[in-house]
């Protein structure tokens, strides 16, 4: 469908152009130049013809063109609000990834405090720091 659109878009610059020239040739050239002009009644006539053929055509080009300029918006807006959530999501995966760095730190220093004296303080900090991992996991 995407080609056929494409194609048809082509459509209007092409005939506008054919128009002009078609206008150009019947306003400036006459029977003596080129006697293909004598099979013509009334070259005015047509010429003025083709000049309203022509503003019609320029403004479906136009219509084209813009319907072309809005497509082309909406598909880089899409791209971009698509690059800001690709960058909030690794954001937010890179804090839960210091998060669950921290909370490891904290977890093997407790336990070092501990092995290496097991004062009752160091069993409060162990045990606080296992609160806060089983909390952690819930959270998962």
């Amino acid at each position: 469908m995407s080609r056929w659109i494409n194609l048809l878009s082509l459509l209007p610059n092409t005939l506008l152009t054919i128009l002009v020239i078609s206008i150009a040739f019947l306003r400036f050239y006459d029977q003596t130049d080129f006697t293909l002009l004598g099979y013509l009644a009334h070259p005015r006539t047509w010429s003025n013809r083709l000049t309203v053929a022509a503003l019609l055509v320029a403004v479906v080009n136009l219509g084209v063109e813009w319907n072309r300029r809005n497509r082309e918006t909406d598909r880089l807006v899409q791209a971009e609000a698509q690059r800001i959530a690709e960058e909030q999501r690794r954001i937010a995966e890179a804090e839960r990834a210091t998060r669950r760095a921290r909370i490891e730190a904290e977890r093997d220093l407790a336990l070092l405090n501990f092995l290496v004296d097991p004062s009752p303080h160091n069993r409060e900090v162990l045990m606080q720091v296992i609160t806060l991992l089983a909390q952690y996991r819930q959270n998962l």
